[in-house]
Formats: C-alpha cells, sequence, structure tokens
C-alpha cells in the first residue's frame, strides 16, 4: 500500500528528516512531556500521601498495608503498559492517549473520598488509576517518534521521560503546600483532566492510519506536522504488514527483543520504584527527617533525575543506547551501595540516625539521577526494538511485564519492615536492587543499537 507524491523526490520520511522540527512537531512532543509529568505527579503523591497515613492516627497503617496501597499502584501500571501497548495498536495511539489520561484523573479524584482506615478501598483505587498511567509512556512514544527526525529520535522520544521528575518536583511543593492533608494532596492528581482539551489539538499518528488504509488522512497528519501542504508531502512508506501484532506473535517472532525489554526494565524499575514509594518514610520514620525537610530534599532528588534523564536522552544518539544504559546502570548501582552503607555506618562509627540519613539520602540522590535517569532512553530504546508492526504493543508487553517490579519492589520492602519503618532492612534490601541495576545495564548490551537507524529499518 503505497502513496505517490505529487511534487518533489523527496519521500516524506526524507522531507521529515532533512527539515527542522516545526512547532506543530514540537506542539505533540510537548503534550506528550506535559501527559507524562501529569502521570507521574499523580503517581509520587500516594507516595507522599502514605508517609502522611503511617502517622495518622484515624487509619493505624503500618508497613505491610502500606506496601500494598503502593504496590496494587505498580499492578495497575504493569496492567495498564500491557492493555495500552496493544489498544495502541488497534485504536489508535491518540484514542489510547484520551483514555489514559481520562482513566488516572477520575479514579485519582475517587481516591480523595476514601473513608478513614479504608486501605483496601484505596488499594483498589490505585490499580484503577495505575491502568491509566501505566499505558501514557507507552503510548507516547511512538506517538512522538512516528512524527520526528530519525537522527534526532533518541532525544525527542526520550523528552516524553526525561521531565517525569517535573511530577516527583510539583509533588514535593504540593505535599509541602498541604501537609498531612493528604486528601487535598490527591485531590491535586485530577488537574491534569484538561490535557483531553490539548488532545484535539492533534492528528493520529500517520502510520497508523496507513496500516488502517486511511492514506489521505495519513498525508494530512504529515502535512500537520511538517506545516505544508497535503500535496507537496512525499511518497508514504510502504506497510507491509496492514494488521498490528498479537501477544502471540510478539512471543513468537520477537522473543529475543521481549525479553531484553522485560528483565531490563525490571531490573532498572526494581529500586527506584522502592526510592519512589519507600524514600519518604525511610527518610521520616528511619531517618527521624521531618516533612518539610523531606519534601525539600525530593525536590533535589527530583531535578537530579531530571538532569539524568536528560543527559541519558541526549546521550543516546551521540555514543548509542546502548552504552547509555549500561554506564547509567553501573554508577545508579554504586549509588544504592553507599545507601546500604548508611546504617553500616550509624552502628560502626557511633553517628546518629540523622547524619546517616545524609548518607543515604545521598546514595538514593546518585541511585535517581543515573539508576531512574536512565530511563530517558530506557523506553525509546525498547520500542525500538520491534518493527512498525509490533512496536506499541512488544514495548507495552515488555515494559509491563518488567513493571511486576513497582508490585515486588514496594511489598518486599514493607514486609520487611512489618510495623515499623526500621533501618536494619535497609542494606540487605539496597544491595539486592544494586546487584539488579548491575544485570540491567548488561542486558542491554544485547540489544540491537538503533542510533540514527529509520523506524522503517528495524
Amino acid at each position: 500500500m503505497t502513496s505517490k507524491p505529487t511534487t518533489g523526490a523527496l519521500t516524506a520520511l526524507q522531507q521529515i528528516d532533512s527539515r527542522p522540527l516545526t512547532k506543530n512537531q514540537k506542539n505533540l512532543i510537548s503534550l506528550a512531556v506535559v501527559g507524562n509529568i501529569s502521570e507521574f505527579f499523580d503517581m509520587f503523591l500516594i507516595g507522599f500521601a502514605v508517609s502522611s497515613l503511617l502517622k495518622d492516627p484515624k487509619w493505624t497503617l503500618h508497613g505491610f498495608e502500606a506496601g500494598i496501597i503502593l504496590a496494587m499502584s505498580g499492578l495497575g501500571t504493569v496492567l495498564g503498559a500491557i492493555l495500552w501497548g496493544r489498544m495502541a495498536d488497534k485504536i489508535g495511539r491518540k484514542k489510547a492517549f484520551f483514555w489514559c489520561v481520562l482513566l488516572f484523573t477520575v479514579f485519582t479524584l475517587a481516591c480523595v473520598l476514601t473513608p478513614d482506615n479504608g486501605w483496601v478501598l484505596l488499594a483498589v483505587l490505585r490499580v484503577l488509576v495505575g491502568i491509566g498511567v501505566g499505558g501514557l509512556n507507552i503510548v507516547s512514544i511512538p506517538y512522538v517518534q512516528e512524527f520526528v527526525p530519525a537522527k534526532q529520535r533518541g532525544l525527542l522520544a526520550g523528552l516524553t521521560a526525561v521531565f517525569i521528575p517535573v511530577g516527583l518536583f510539583l509533588g514535593s511543593v504540593a505535599q509541602i503546600a498541604t501537609g498531612d492533608n493528604w486528601r487535598l494532596l490527591i485531590g491535586l492528581g485530577g488537574v491534569p483532566i484538561f490535557l483531553l482539551l490539548w488532545l484535539r489539538l492533534v492528528p493520529e499518528s500517520p502510520r497508523y492510519l496507513q496500516s488502517q488504509g486511511r492514506t489521505d488522512e495519513a498525508r494530512a497528519a504529515l502535512a500537520w506536522a511538517l506545516e505544508m501542504p497535503a500535496d507537496k508531502i512525499g511518497a508514504l512508506p510502504e506497510i507491509t504488514h496492514a494488521a498490528s501484532a498479537s501477544y502471540s506473535l510478539i512471543f513468537r517472532k520477537y522473543l529475543k527483543a521481549l525479553v531484553i525489554v522485560t528483565l531490563g526494565s525490571f531490573c532498572f524499575i526494581f529500586g527506584s520504584s522502592v526510592i519512589q514509594s519507600w524514600g519518604q518514610s525511610i527518610l521520616s520514620s528511619g531517618f527521624h527527617f521531618n516533612a518539610q525537610m523531606v519534601g525539600g530534599l525530593f525536590m533535589v532528588v527530583s531535578l537530579g533525575d531530571l538532569l539524568g534523564r536528560l543527559s541519558s536522552a541526549w546521550l543516546a544518539d551521540r555514543i548509542g543506547r546502548r552504552w547509555v544504559m549500561l554506564s547509567y546502570g553501573l554508577i545508579g548501582a554504586l549509588g544504592l551501595l553507599i545507601a546500604a552503607g548508611s546504617v553500616a555506618i550509624t552502628t560502626s562509627a557511633g553517628w546518629d540516625a540523622s547524619t546517616a540519613g545524609w548518607v543515604f539520602f545521598t546514595g538514593i540522590l546518585i541511585a535517581m539521577v543515573f539508576g531512574d535517569g536512565a530511563f530517558g532512553v530506557l523506553n525509546p530504546i525498547g520500542a525500538e526494538q520491534f518493527p512498525n508492526e509490533a512496536r506499541a504493543t512488544g514495548l507495552g508487553l515488555g515494559y509491563g511485564l518488567g513493571a511486576s517490579a513497582k508490585v515486588f519492589g514496594p511489598v518486599m520492602l514493607g514486609l520487611m519492615f512489618g510495623e515499623k519503618v526500621t533501618l536494619a532492612s535497609i542494606p540487605p534490601a539496597f544491595i539486592f536492587f544494586a546487584a539488579l541495576l548491575v544485570i540491567g545495564g548488561v542486558t542491554y548490551m544485547f540489544a540491537q543499537e538503533t542510533k540514527g537507524r529509520s523506524l522503517d529499518s528495524i
């Protein structure tokens, strides 16, 4: 199925690659960036809220129950990534984006109505929130990749994840502003519903439209992106697979890519998800930092994470995706080992808990700058392991299975803490997280390097 150009010798893809980014391309990228900031703003809010609930006498919340609430958010993202990756290939990127935003905002607002001590209901609602949250990043990456030049694709697709830490920064600001009013804090997570108005201004992915036989609409979408008349758009690429890939086809035909994305995602997600969900409570209950101090420190973490993601996305188009993942995994592991050693310092050197808390914070800051900073590359390289027919489905399935770490990590630490957050549980847990980051970095060395390659050549 090929569409011939009416004028000019360049194909549509060559036109995208040869021109500077237009205002409309930047508008789409900005929408994806703000969408991901919004969804992770919501996910970080629950970490701050649980920290407040652990101290709320009306709830009598224990470590295990808190771990379940946090784990259910992770379970939802697993289901959401798998579901919406497939749906993005079936109903289109734009429609999938719409439903993801609607789901996570509506059920976030429902969390505000949870009765006191209703941790089971809160956990169930967080699953539904997570289903929307887990899909949005998966949907937005191929959405952006299919509109931008190949030579900048690593950076531009990575930007969808680079600014996610702004969500943590905003969550920290919201936590400081609302104090222990967890209902008001969570309620702020409903604000992103206004993204649906912005979404109306951008078209569907041209590759999806062409796969559905809607060639004229695909040409119009490219014309919108390049800000030129539709009759000036060159030949559209040949579509050899009109139907999107099924889950069974992913297992049969793209098993190696699936294993790399699944294992790599699991290893990188495990430690960072625990820091994001339990870090506030460890600093507060374990090292006796007050709520305002914790909020301020996580603002610093969010800034470091943002810089880490930006640097990894920038380096992806220069030294290659694989080397970024390996080096960031190793440095992130070093940070986790420093965090693990903070407790040993407390006992052997006779430092007080507050002083050791600063060592712990330094460790998790390094871990988030590099271990979590690798997410500026992680999902873009994951998407690029699959061809056009399987991109969203393969990425969604692989990342979704890997995101099960968001369930296991918080639950594991919750079980280790039991009824009270204790420092003794930190060393073995964080040494384990460090080992996983090393394994994750090595795993991506088996991936295909896609720096500078056209999506249609993968």
